[in-house]
């Protein structure tokens, strides 16, 4: 009976420091807390999780709203910043003549020179982030990329075999 009061007893125990180690680990216990308008202006969810299907050739394609406006996007969990292309830009209202392009990228073309803007609103199958960071590639993009100044807001995100699911 000792034996057995002993084993429950470690094993409670061990089950308390599990329990306080994933805690520890948790991101968010380190970050400040945020306001509600704070938690509002980031990421208007849609009404459930949303769902991207997989296309005919392996790659998830979005479409999504810019500024209120269609953009058809490649999901790009390795790009840094939601990516655009000059046709893009322009058609969204961004001049690509009157940009800095300061930053040097690497595409699947090689090296690319990029302008940094900030976009209103992008908003995915009704997941909408407000004041996103994205890049305008001056050459070599063949299409837009949703990249992870997008994807990295959103509560979660995974990728299946037949489709990708925003979690807002």
């Amino acid at each position: 009976m000792i034996r057995f009061v002993a084993i429950a007893a470690i094993g409670a125990l061990s089950a308390v420091g599990a329990a306080r180690a994933v805690v520890s680990l948790d991101p968010d216990r380190t970050a400040a807390p945020m306001r509600a308008e704070q938690v509002l202006q980031t990421v208007t969810p849609a009404s459930a999780d949303a769902s991207i299907r997989k296309a005919a050739d392996g790659h998830y394609w979005a479409e999504g709203l810019v500024e209120g406006k269609a953009v058809r996007f490649l999901v790009d969990t390795g790009a840094t910043a939601v990516s655009l292309t000059l046709d893009d830009a322009r058609r969204l209202g961004i001049n690509p003549a009157d940009l800095n392009y300061a930053y040097e990228v690497i595409t699947a073309d090689g090296k690319a020179r990029a302008a940094m803007v900030k976009l209103t609103s992008v908003s995915i199958a009704g997941a909408r982030v407000d004041n996103v960071d994205a890049l305008i590639i001056e050459k070599g993009l063949s299409s837009s990329l949703l990249g992870m100044s997008y994807l990295g807001r959103l509560r979660a995100f995974e990728a299946t075999q037949s489709a990708l699911i925003l979690k807002p």
